[in-house]
């Protein structure tokens, strides 16, 4: 069993990371609209904070974490909407606090939890590090809509492998979730870290490829970038397929975003 320890490290410098570019935010900044519709600064962050503290229920308290996703059942189209606003409404101060002394809860849980657990969760039950590594790229992700909105363009690292084997690993939900048969081949995926390094992914012979760089794919996959702004070749029918749909998150389809200068 490999040692979780360096995705929960990762997980608490990204988190760290968006941290310093919100707290010196003037109160009236957090209104700042972002990419996402209808959502400003605090509510990208109340959302992170909100789904901290699932995670943190999943992992400390079943029952607690049952009666969450009760309610989220019962209005399957707008909780997520919900607990974004709710959060959004408070003073900026309370909701950083919040969502600070929540993930550091959230880190410790997952450290402090016997190796090999498996805890609850939306989809199927996820081991801490599967927790850890997701929480990281919805970090990763909102994040960048925070960035985008304030105009910072932010140094991407190495952290972000742990997305693009999400979205790697996502490729069949994709096609599944546009109600597409995935390919039965696999693929082999070439990307280019931050770092220079290259992380290849698939048989080396596959006749399926995809290529570029990891930040592009990440961008890509999160659904943060549209496919014509950035730089990723596809190598067959089903990989340039793929590139028009990936996503690396649970649920529906989401809209994406539009190219750079379609408008609004």
């Amino acid at each position: 069993m490999s040692d979780p320890t360096p995705v929960f490290d990762d997980l608490r410098a990204e988190s760290e990371e968006l941290d310093r570019l919100v707290a010196e935010l003037e109160p009236g900044e957090w209104a700042t609209a972002t990419p996402a519709p209808r959502w400003s600064v605090a509510h990208q962050i109340a959302h992170l904070a909100w789904t901290d503290r699932s995670a943190l229920l999943a992992v400390t308290d079943h029952d607690g974490f049952t009666a969450l996703v009760e309610q989220a059942l019962k209005a399957p189209g707008s909780f997520v909407d919900d607990g974004a606003d709710a959060g959004a409404a408070l003073a900026p101060a309370e909701l950083l606090a919040r969502w600070r002394e929540g993930r550091r809860a959230l880190d410790e849980a997952l450290r402090a939890a016997p190796p090999g657990a498996r805890f609850p969760w939306y989809g199927p039950p996820m081991s801490g590090a599967s927790m850890a590594t997701g929480r990281l790229m919805e970090t990763w992700a909102h994040g960048q809509d925070v960035a985008d909105a304030l105009g910072v363009v932010r140094p991407p690292t190495d952290r972000l492998r742990h997305v693009a084997r999400i979205g790697i690993r996502a490729r069949d939900f994709a096609f599944g979730a546009h109600g597409l048969t995935p390919p039965a081949e696999e693929f082999r995926v070439e990307l280019v870290a931050p770092s220079g390094d290259l992380w290849a992914y698939g048989p080396e012979d596959a006749a399926q490829r995809v290529t570029g760089s990891a930040l592009d794919f990440c961008l890509l996959v999160t659904q943060r970038a549209h496919r014509d702004d950035v730089a990723l070749a596809a190598t067959g029918a089903d990989a340039d397929r793929w590139l028009d749909i990936a996503q690396a998150f649970a649920g529906p389809p989401g809209e994406g975003r539009k190219p750079k200068g379609a408008g609004a």
